[in-house]
């Protein structure tokens, strides 16, 4: 009885500093974050923050945090938890922020895992935007996950879809006029 009454203590007082710590962190600035906390977060602007290496002229590798200019949905002033970081299958020290990973098997299926997709909307919200830049669906990939992965992932690798580069608008000569940069070739 008492080692539940202590237990239940325990909890409350977590549960307490929690908030004051998720509290205490208003106002992020991306650019105020270290290396060991700025994948994953979001300023208090909205905007992910984005790990950044610079190699100095002496072979120093040099890390700094920047804020990008992809906003999260309904979400600010955030620095993702070691449990996310893990469930998900993600590292402190990612560099940039990428689809890539989407294509990896065993990363779609951490993504997708329960302790994962149901318990971490800032990296569920992150992924399930850059899936839809590459014309996925992600809840799609995670069913295909479940079902057959390598078929699933398969789609996604032919799919073809490429995403439009910058276009710049411009008006010259008293006419309107798109420029855009010529696709790669296949």
């Amino acid at each position: 009885m008492a080692s539940q009454h202590i237990s239940k203590i325990v909890t409350i007082f977590a549960l307490a500093v929690s908030f004051f710590v998720q509290g205490s962190l208003g106002n992020i600035a991306c650019e105020n974050l270290n290396k060991d906390s700025c994948a994953f977060a979001v300023s208090s602007t909205g905007h992910r923050c984005v790990l950044e290496k610079h190699v100095r002229r002496s072979g120093e590798d040099l890390y700094t945090c920047t804020t990008s200019e992809i906003e999260a949905e309904n979400l600010k002033d955030w620095i993702e938890t070691d449990e996310c970081i893990n469930a998900c299958g993600l590292q402190r020290k990612s560099l940039g922020i990428s689809s890539d990973f989407l294509l990896e098997s065993r990363f779609a299926q951490k993504i997708c895992s329960n302790e994962c997709y149901k318990s971490c909307p800032n990296v569920v919200d992150l992924y399930f935007n850059l899936a839809a830049g590459e014309g996925v669906f992600l809840p799609k990939l995670c069913e295909a996950e479940g079902v057959n992965a390598r078929r699933g992932m398969a789609e996604i690798k032919s799919s073809g879809f490429v995403a439009p580069g910058p276009v710049s608008v411009g008006y010259s000569n008293g006419e309107y006029f798109v420029s855009a940069p010529a696709m790669a070739p296949f």
